[in-house]
């Protein structure tokens, strides 16, 4: 899905940092270093720090990304931080209308690594949701080193607008008061924290239903409108991010009792289930007797 190019990039609630972040987090219980919710690659559990404090000590932020130059969709279609940026603005406008109560995440676009409200980051966790600074955070080089590279998702903008919409979803679960549940009750395949995920890919599929439908206040459309190549980039990133594809690559096994995040298939499945209903209701993963 390519921006309109007249469309205006708000980077009001966007900052960057570069890398050199030396600030420790200290979770409670033991919980260490790197405490952070959402992450797609690694498997970190949403909703782990709900009720740990952080403390960060001694951190500094280097020269990030110069988001000056992220002024319109032109820019947005040709550089990523920028398409970051101006894809969570398209989010912000759909749920605005969707939902009365939300209010916007902000954004940080971050390199090497970056002291968060749940920890200390860095690179190898990917992009991730920190419900306690309610900030979405994004190493852009992510999308190529690891999803594209490593993952062999396909390499598609849309692919990349996907991961920030799921990590928005993680931001809409906050608001709704359900994040929390993903450390509750059973873990694995059929547990609360892959349900969480699960939701989370269909609430980046209800953004997709209404994404080029949505427009700016002055009636520029945010987007141009979806095209089949933009469905199979979303649905390619969602199968690479699954559990057993993961898994399989990594060590040569499946264990679902391991599973965070859902199987490729489950994936495809609920953002699909968002993308043709563009009805949040259909997105209780939480009651589901089937995944998919």
């Amino acid at each position: 899905m390519t921006f309109n190019e007249g469309m205006q990039i708000d980077t009001s609630t966007a900052s960057s940092s570069g890398g050199g972040g030396m600030g420790m987090a200290v979770g409670g219980g033991g919980l260490g270093l790197l405490i952070l919710i959402g992450a797609l690659f690694l498997g970190v559990d949403p909703g782990r720090v709900m009720n740990s404090p952080q403390t960060n000590t001694g951190g500094y932020s280097a020269p990030g990304f110069d988001l000056s130059q992220c002024k319109t969709g032109a820019d947005a279609n040709k550089y990523v931080q920028c398409r970051v940026v101006a894809t969570g603005n398209s989010v912000d406008a759909v749920w605005h209308q969707l939902m009365p109560s939300y209010t916007r995440p902000k954004v940080r676009l971050f390199s090497d690594q970056v002291s968060t409200g749940c920890g200390t980051a860095t690179t190898d966790v990917g992009p991730f949701y920190c419900p306690v600074d309610k900030t979405a955070y994004f190493d852009t080089t992510f999308f190529d080193d690891v999803l594209v590279k490593q993952l062999h998702s396909s390499n598609g903008a849309f692919a990349q607008e996907y991961v920030v919409a799921h990590e928005y979803g993680h931001h809409v679960q906050n608001l709704q008061g359900v994040l929390g549940r993903s450390q509750q009750g059973a873990k694995g395949a059929s547990g609360n924290g892959v349900r969480t995920e699960l939701q989370a890919d269909c609430y980046a599929g209800i953004w997709a239903h209404y994404a080029s439908t949505v427009n700016q206040k002055d009636g520029t459309p945010f987007l141009n409108p979806l095209t089949d190549d933009d469905i199979r980039d979303a649905l390619s990133a969602a199968a690479s991010v699954g559990d057993d594809r993961i898994q399989k690559q990594a060590t040569g096994h499946i264990n679902r009792e391991s599973w965070t995040h859902g199987s490729s298939e489950q994936r495809q499945h609920w953002f699909t289930v968002g993308y043709q209903t563009g009805d949040p209701k259909q997105c209780d993963t939480f009651s589901a007797p089937d995944l998919g």
